[in-house]
């Protein structure tokens, strides 16, 4: 564990490199919440609507982050976390010409005791 995911504005598409982003993610999981390497699991996910605000300025992207976690990690390192990742995106994305881009993190702890996986 953990189970990650990455949902991206579709207005990026090609502008990153997704397994290199995936990996630096993964090694930041090791790094902050001692996640095993064989654990983390990247998702990445396009979206092709965003929509911001009332009035919906075009040229805005957006990369949402979001972690599902056995419980058990202290506040501390799961704002290291946040954080790391948060810097990861600015590493790794960049804003559109013209555009803004939004960038968030998500860390949950998941019920241990429902959760299942299998590996075929």
């Amino acid at each position: 564990m953990p189970q990650i995911s990455v949902d991206y504005s579709s207005s990026l598409a090609g502008t990153f490199d997704r397994r290199a982003l995936g990996l630096a993610i993964n090694r930041l999981a090791e790094e902050t919440i001692d996640a095993k390497p064989e654990s983390c699991k990247t998702l990445f996910r396009q979206s092709e609507e965003l929509v911001v605000g009332s009035t919906g300025p075009e040229g805005d992207a957006q990369v949402y982050v979001e972690f599902q976690i056995f419980p058990g990690r202290t506040p501390e390192a799961k704002a290291a976390l946040s954080e790391g990742v948060v810097a990861l995106l600015a590493e790794h994305v960049a804003p559109l010409p013209g555009g803004r881009l939004f960038t968030a993190v998500n860390i949950e702890d998941i019920d241990r005791e429902s959760y299942r996986h299998a590996t075929a």
